[in-house]
């Protein structure tokens, strides 16, 4: 009650505060900003006030943040938004980690922007969920019952920024897109660039459908179409193939693991017959095959996951429960059952997206023979019917064309977004470049893995011809066999 009585408290005033303003009405302030690791430099704090709904202009206004790092340059072109994935994740907090250098690398061109789009981070209302999913450790994670959770703490978790006066239907790509415009009407801007990764992109090109006349040129990394947010588990099955072709080139791991594919089945097979129990921080855990697929889909969305695989199996198939790597996702496993599940601005802007008929069919057609099922996007689609209606109208989803200038980044190793993502969207983008980075997965090994993808895409905002199509990484290492038992 007292947690309602607060929350309510601290709403009201924001929802007062707010109302004194105007769409379109922007602070700036000096700030200074901190990275990660402890770099500093000075930049600026800004907030923008927008429409909860841009069709309402005389309606309900949210906030907006963002930190803008002044250009380097004497006569600065057009603005450089940074668009964070997820969705939810928070541009200022990207800023602060790994991809810090591209941002100062990118002021030469113009004012860099990085974005809490709404409903995240420093942007209010932050739509967090308090809600825990609380599934239990004694028993292994059953599909249906995990649904169940989601579904009675998402209900829970709408309601209550119901109760605080939110429209949850104002949380989709098309009003985050027109956010955008305001902003960029506030700058002052005639144009801005776009620079975006995973779910990022998904904004971006929304954003391209919407506003074009308004955007300088684009830079996209991990891309993700309009109607790509439900993921396919033939990109999983392609990953897994990729990783059993890598074991057998690798003479040490080949010797003990002679089909990893085969082995992995066989796992799934064991766990599926006869949980097992691992020791965790928070206790005992029971992992079964619903557990360990999640994991693996994890795990092969990038590089650094994929190099563990072949222990991890090889210990699940040789009963090394107290192996490091056993015990170290056995935690990971056990920690996602025990926290909140997540953001209510992420749910919503995913079930507003949602995928096309064709899109459905193809993913459940796949998931009947995939190895890890299909349930990639897990607790999706199922979890939807608990935040209302929210679903886009189909126009949303239908392929793009365009003649902005765009770059798009992919890796062979990205088990979320991969490359034919973007091949699919170059059909619409006639002034569009594709670099493809071999052996880079999602995240920031689509940003940092390689000092030629900074190269690249100093290239592209200089206008000038690129000097690779292609990047490939350093060889790939995967972890050794070390186990308890052998």
């Amino acid at each position: 009650m007292r947690y309602f009585l607060l929350f309510a408290i601290i709403n009201l005033f924001l929802a007062t505060t707010v109302s004194a303003q105007k769409a379109g009405d922007l602070k700036i302030e000096s700030y200074t900003f901190k990275t990660n690791n402890g770099h500093v430099v000075e930049a600026e704090f800004g907030k923008i006030y927008v429409p909860e709904r841009h069709a309402k202009t005389n309606g309900k206004l949210i906030e907006l943040a963002f930190v803008r790092f002044k250009s380097t340059a004497k006569a600065p072109s057009s603005p450089i938004i940074y668009l964070a994935g997820g969705p939810g994740g928070s541009g200022i907090n990207l800023a602060k980690g790994a991809r810090f250098p591209l941002f100062m690398a990118m002021r030469e061109f113009g004012d860099v922007i990085a974005l809490d789009q709404r409903g995240t981070g420093l942007s209010k209302p932050n739509l967090s969920c308090r809600e825990k999913l609380d599934y239990p450790l004694d028993k292994p994670t059953e599909k249906a019952e995990a649904i169940r959770l989601y579904q009675e703490k998402s209900k829970s978790c709408a309601a209550v920024w119901r109760k605080q006066a939110v429209d949850l239907t104002a949380f989709n790509t098309n009003e985050n897109a027109d956010d955008l415009e305001v902003l960029r009407k506030a700058l002052g801007a005639r144009k801005i660039t776009l620079w975006g990764s995973s779910y990022g992109t998904h904004l971006g090109l929304t954003f391209v459908r919407r506003h074009e006349k308004s955007i300088y040129r684009v830079v996209f990394s991990g891309v993700e179409g309009a109607d790509d947010t439900f993921k396919l588990p033939s990109t999983l099955d392609a990953q897994l193939e990729l990783v059993s072709d890598l074991v057998k080139k690798d003479a040490t791991l080949s010797e003990k693991i002679p089909d990893f594919i085969e082995l992995v089945k066989r796992v799934f097979a064991k766990l599926e017959k006869e949980p097992v129990e691992v020791e965790t921080k928070n206790g005992k855990i029971k992992l079964g095959k619903f557990d360990v697929q999640q994991l693996t889909i994890v795990l092969l969305g990038d590089r650094s996951g994929k190099e563990v695989l072949p222990a991890l199996f090889y210990d699940f198939d040789k009963g090394n429960y107290d192996s490091s790597y056993v015990k170290y996702f056995a935690q990971f496993i056990a920690q996602r059952r025990l926290d909140t599940i997540g953001s209510a601005m992420a749910f919503a802007m995913d079930c507003a997206s949602f995928a096309s008929k064709p899109r459905l069919a193809r993913i459940n057609r796949e998931g009947k023979t995939s190895i890890l099922g299909d349930s990639f996007d897990f607790p999706f689609p199922d979890v939807c019917a608990a935040w209302g209606d929210l679903k886009l109208d189909e126009s949303f989803r239908r392929p793009m064309k365009s003649n902005v200038k765009v770059l798009f980044l992919s890796g062979t190793f990205d088990g979320r977004t991969p490359p034919r993502n973007a091949e699919e969207i170059l059909k619409g983008f006639p002034n569009a470049s594709h670099v493809l980075i071999e052996g880079a997965g999602h995240g920031d090994e689509l940003f940092v893995s390689s000092p030629k993808i900074k190269d690249v895409m100093l290239e592209f905002m200089r206008d000038i011809p690129l000097s690779t199509q292609k990047i490939t990484l350093a060889p790939f290492n995967f972890k050794p066999l070390i186990t308890s038992k052998n």
